[in-house]
């Protein structure tokens, strides 16, 4: 009984290994290391919760590790900011559930507040909220053009320990989310980013330079 038993495990085993050997990333290529780590974040399936509440528990070693984050209630919109030309955007017109909407993706790596600061000065609108899986395939095969691991959205966390929530740069409701894998709860940072890969979203610290996507 116990080989019968064994040689389907051994089978198993094979099998898992050979997807293993498939699915790993080549670290030989010309990818910054940045973006490899970027990359492995972005991993791991598609968890489809909603988060509707927009509540964030954490422990305390997180919400030290997060303290040195952006403080993002804070405006810098009365600093010198230089628009991106545009050859270094790509504009989207509309979308089926918003015909007057317009969003512009920009390929110029920006910290999540001045991204911010840009879409609000260059294109008086916002870092972009999503609302609807419509909304974030949209966007995702938009930012799927800057050839990057992630892009900044306008989510972003506001509050400490249990009072933490997440909120949009807009204003908006909180009232859709699609995270990766084990996000939001274990994830780093206070700001939201898309994965390219998957079109899931991760928490990221606002401290990193991505590209982004304004609307508008």
């Amino acid at each position: 009984m116990r080989g019968c038993l064994l040689l389907p495990l051994l089978l198993l085993g094979t099998v898992s290994a050979l997807y293993l050997e498939k699915d790993a990333p080549h670290l030989g290529g010309p990818e910054t290391q940045a973006d490899l780590s970027q990359d492995l974040e972005c991993s791991g399936g598609q968890e489809g919760a909603l988060a509707l509440s927009g509540e964030v528990l954490e422990s305390g070693a997180q919400e030290a590790e997060d303290a040195h984050d952006d403080e993002l209630d804070s405006d810098d919109l009365d600093e010198d900011v230089q628009c991106p030309k545009e050859e270094q955007t790509v504009r989207l017109l509309g979308s089926p559930e918003c015909e007057s909407c317009r969003y512009r993706v920009v390929l110029t790596r920006r910290r999540f507040r001045r991204a911010q600061t840009i879409c609000r000065r260059c294109y008086r609108g916002n870092l972009v909220s999503i609302h609807s899986f419509s909304v974030n395939s949209l966007i995702y095969h938009l930012a799927v053009r800057t050839n990057q691991a992630q892009v900044w959205t306008g989510g972003f966390i506001r509050g400490r320990l249990r009072c933490r929530r997440f909120l949009w740069t807009d204003g908006s409701c909180w009232n859709f989310a699609v995270w990766a894998r084990g996000q939001p709860r274990n994830g780093r940072g206070r700001c939201v980013a898309l994965c390219t890969r998957g079109g899931v979203w991760r928490r990221a610290p606002c401290q990193r330079r991505l590209p982004f996507i304004c609307s508008y």
